[in-house]
């Protein structure tokens, strides 16, 4: 993203678009450790090729390579470096002329917009994103794209406190993804979209609006290996662990969370989330073997 390798002769777009499906595949299986090295040198390349040729499909390239880039940083609480990235995801798809990408760069924008605090913005920002004409064609990937719009609204209204219109976006996006008979689609913007999927949201939101029982009812219903990548199943225990530690069940909530690092260690391992609750864990009771191993291996032992 800053410019800090070294000239090299840039491979042709088909090896660039391999690349790409290399770098979503180490993100959905969580191996950022591969993924750190490969994204930086994709999006350098990408660069590199289109300041050669500059066509529409290198432009589509680097509006992927930088709204992976942003989820990434999102995860790791960097969040300057993702509002450059989703800038920058931005301007790309705008330059690619794909309405799809250009509401996904809309989504990123408003989920940083909201872990700064900013949820008017953010729920305008994506509530404009899924009015644009631009997604009100018949292919079945703009309806989806206006669900994930729908959807993260539904977390920006659980974030302001707004639990009714929280739930009713949530109903919304429910019914968009039950229209599409159960299918999985745009699995590689926020991890797909599916009636399951938007569930999982919702355990997200409720545990955000405070409604812990709410939240551990809305999991009951999700069966883990329905979600559609890795990366979704350690989201779901870890969402789980929240809401246990917040309720003051301990035991279980350490259970959730080496359920989440079965799933993905280097995933539970690198967030900040994940290490801010077992320092939580911690200092507010009992320990365990169980939980200072898992602190050691997050990096929350000092």
């Amino acid at each position: 993203m800053l410019g800090l390798h070294t000239n090299s002769a840039a491979p042709p777009a088909e090896a660039l678009r391999a690349e790409l499906s290399r770098a979503f595949t180490d993100f959905h299986t969580c191996h950022y450790g591969s993924l750190a090295v490969r994204l930086p040198r994709l999006i350098h390349a990408a660069h590199e090729r289109a300041a050669g040729e500059g066509t529409v499909e290198h432009s589509r390239l680097l509006a992927h390579s930088y709204l992976l880039a942003t989820r990434m940083l999102i995860k790791l609480d960097e969040s300057q470096l993702g509002w450059m990235a989703a800038d920058r995801a931005r301007r790309s798809a705008e330059a690619a002329e794909q309405p799809l990408l250009v509401a996904e760069a809309a989504r990123q924008l408003a989920v940083l917009a909201r872990k700064a605090g900013w949820h008017d913005q953010a729920m305008s920002l994506v509530l404009v994103a899924a009015d644009d004409p631009g997604l009100r064609g018949g292919a079945p990937a703009l309806f989806v794209q206006r669900g994930l719009l729908i959807q993260s609204a539904a977390y920006t209204a659980a974030k302001s406190g707004d639990v009714d219109a929280m739930r009713e976006l949530t109903g919304e996006a429910a019914a968009i993804a039950r229209e599409l008979g159960g299918k999985i689609l745009l699995r590689d913007h926020g991890g797909g979209f599916s009636p399951t999927t938007v569930q999982l949201h919702l355990i997200s939101a409720e545990n955000s609006a405070g409604d812990l029982s709410a939240a551990l009812a809305a999991a009951k219903v999700v069966v883990p290996q329905s979600l559609p990548s890795t990366e979704r199943r350690a989201r779901y225990y870890t969402d789980i662990a929240t809401a246990l530690g917040r309720w003051g069940r301990r035991d279980e909530c350490v259970r959730a969370l080496l359920a989440a690092e079965h799933q993905a260690p280097e995933e539970t391992h690198a967030r900040p989330a994940v290490k801010s609750l077992v320092s939580g864990l911690l200092v507010s009771g009992r320990t365990t073997a169980e939980l200072r191993g898992l602190a050691a291996r997050v990096g929350a032992l000092t």
